[in-house]
């Protein structure tokens, strides 16, 4: 497989139990096929002298790097900011489900992970802004107040309501 971003031939390596690709001859990015990037995340998950190489890449990517191809289905790829860490910008094939991180972006993620609690606090922030979440929020509640109001109405119209005298 070649790096997205380099065109460079990427070789398999093991981080301790997870096999990533790593672009070793040319930008230092790594490939994680889908769900392998979640069991290197966090500080203290993986281990040896790969993983330390990898963690030991400066960080190369800039805003202005364009959108990438997956390396396995060809399709471009999506940039967004990593669900535990809110610094690094990863690029997501919504095909295969695999993950590219720039050199030095999983030493980042690994600093920058946060919380369960600091995820949440950050997910409310991002919520708080979109005006498309907010307004459904507020036709969700019109339409439980509608339906309450129907149910109490409607209730003459139940044989329950004569049965039990409620």
């Amino acid at each position: 497989m070649n790096c997205p971003v380099c065109d460079h031939e990427m070789v398999e390596r093991d981080f301790g139990g997870v096999k990533v690709d790593v672009c070793e001859g040319g930008c230092k990015g790594i490939w994680f096929d889908w769900f392998e990037l979640s069991k290197l995340d966090e500080l203290n998950e993986g281990m040896g002298q790969a993983l330390e190489a990898a963690l030991n890449f400066p960080r190369t990517n800039t805003e202005e790097r364009p959108r990438i191809n997956c390396p396995k289905c060809g399709i471009p790829m999506h940039i967004h900011k990593y669900q535990s860490s809110k610094l690094v910008n990863v690029d997501e094939c919504y095909k295969c489900a695999g993950f590219f991180l720039d050199s030095g972006e999983l030493s980042v993620m690994r600093d920058s992970h946060m919380t369960e609690a600091e995820e949440q606090e950050y997910l409310d922030k991002l919520l708080e802004k979109n005006e498309t979440f907010q307004q459904a929020l507020l036709d969700q509640a019109q339409e439980r107040e509608r339906v309450a109001a129907l149910s109490k109405f409607t209730r003459f119209f139940r044989l329950s309501y004569y049965m039990t005298g409620k």
